[in-house]
């Protein structure tokens, strides 16, 4: 037999090894494949916490709305609290930071901004803080004197004088308008205007005739995402902190694309870089006690940081999180392939994340790490 034939045979055999692999990776088309979870003792668990009665008995506690469990590209389980269905585009709150991320991240790999640039290179009115970058937004490092709680009366909280009052009508020059408290990477203080600001940036970058359909042409659409809507404040910028809504399923979809490094199918959506440093712990956080997760660009990191303790103890170092206020969370756990979305309404702050993924892991890997 001729060496050409060999090596055609050689060939063929390593493509009939390669197929079944190629074969059992799931991608949702339309919708997602499904795939059934047995009944068990730890479903159970799982359930009596994520969906205690509403009564009078829990009238302000534990609220989940939806729960949807993605394995390996399949769905699971899901499973919805009225008024909230499988069709609602639900209020993600600060989801969104993690949403505005991915879109920047499309951009990025289009090579429309660097980390390193200046912001004010992208958004002029940043002139301001000449010294900050683009990373520093990214890692909640701006420096600014910024004041984050919603429960604060709005002459205290800036995050609320910019939703709802002083700065609605421009959220980017409102935040602009706040003095430099410390320089630019040297504190992490969790800001809603940072994130605001990089939805700002994009505008420049892409153009404002394009800019009202990015997301949804970078990211949504190839994602096959269908529901999202996401509020703008008066000058036309998208509230990057707060206000983008979608389904449960359709935010799984942007959990399924970081799980899998910005793989979407054939297409790398996502610079492999980009999710590296969206993963990446911002190198000055300062834990501010027990429970308190890690900051990495514009997402939230299970990682135990200068001797502290994981935040989640019952789940592995490389889970990693959206989470958004009163509960809102895009859970991705790469090393059991699980994305859980919760959507929720929690006013007491019982509802646990470790708790949750503790008995989620018991329930849909069979297992919880240590």
């Amino acid at each position: 037999m001729s060496n050409h034939r060999l090596r055609h045979l050689s060939l063929a055999a390593g493509l009939c090894l390669l197929a079944p692999l190629l074969q059992a990776e799931s991608w949702p088309a339309a919708d997602w494949e499904r795939a059934a979870t047995p009944a068990s003792a730890a479903l159970e668990a799982f359930e009596a916490y994520s969906f205690p009665a509403r009564d009078d008995l829990n009238p302000t506690g534990v609220r989940t709305d939806a729960v949807v469990v993605i394995r390996d590209g399949q769905l699971i389980y899901e499973r919805y609290a009225g008024p909230t269905t499988v069709s609602t585009p639900h209020l993600t709150w600060s989801v969104s930071k993690s949403l505005i991320g991915a879109v920047m991240g499309v951009a990025y790999g289009e090579g429309r901004f660097k980390l390193s640039d200046a912001v004010a290179e992208h958004y002029p009115p940043f002139a301001a803080h000449p010294q900050t970058k683009m990373g520093h937004l990214f890692n909640w490092a701006s420096g600014l004197d910024w004041e984050e709680g919603y429960e604060l009366a709005p002459l205290r909280s800036s995050v609320v004088a910019m939703l709802y009052t002083r700065g609605r009508d421009d959220m980017g020059a409102f935040t602009v308008a706040h003095n430099q408290e410390v320089p630019p990477g040297t504190r992490f203080r969790y800001s809603s205007g940072d994130s605001t600001v990089i939805a700002a940036t994009l505008k420049s970058m892409v153009g404002e005739k394009a800019y009202a359909d990015y997301p949804w042409t970078a990211l949504f659409e190839p994602l096959g995402i269908t529901s999202a809507v996401w509020e703008t404040d008066g000058s036309g910028t998208f509230v990057g902190s707060s206000y983008a809504y979608m389904t449960a399923r359709d935010l799984a979809r942007v959990g399924l694309l970081m799980q899998r490094d910005g793989r979407w199918g054939d297409r790398q959506l996502l610079p492999k870089a980009w999710v590296d440093f969206s993963l990446t712990p911002f190198a000055d956080f300062k834990p501010g006690g027990p429970g308190e997760e890690v900051p990495g660009g514009q997402w939230w990191l299970n990682l135990a940081f200068e001797g502290a303790p994981k935040p989640w103890p019952d789940v592995p170092p490389t889970a990693f999180a959206a989470l958004g206020h009163w509960g809102q969370s895009l859970y991705v756990l790469p090393e059991q392939k699980l994305v859980i979305v919760r959507y929720a309404d929690d006013r007491d702050q019982s509802y646990q994340h470790n708790e949750f993924l503790k008995l989620a892991q018991a329930a849909f890997a069979g297992e919880v790490q240590p």
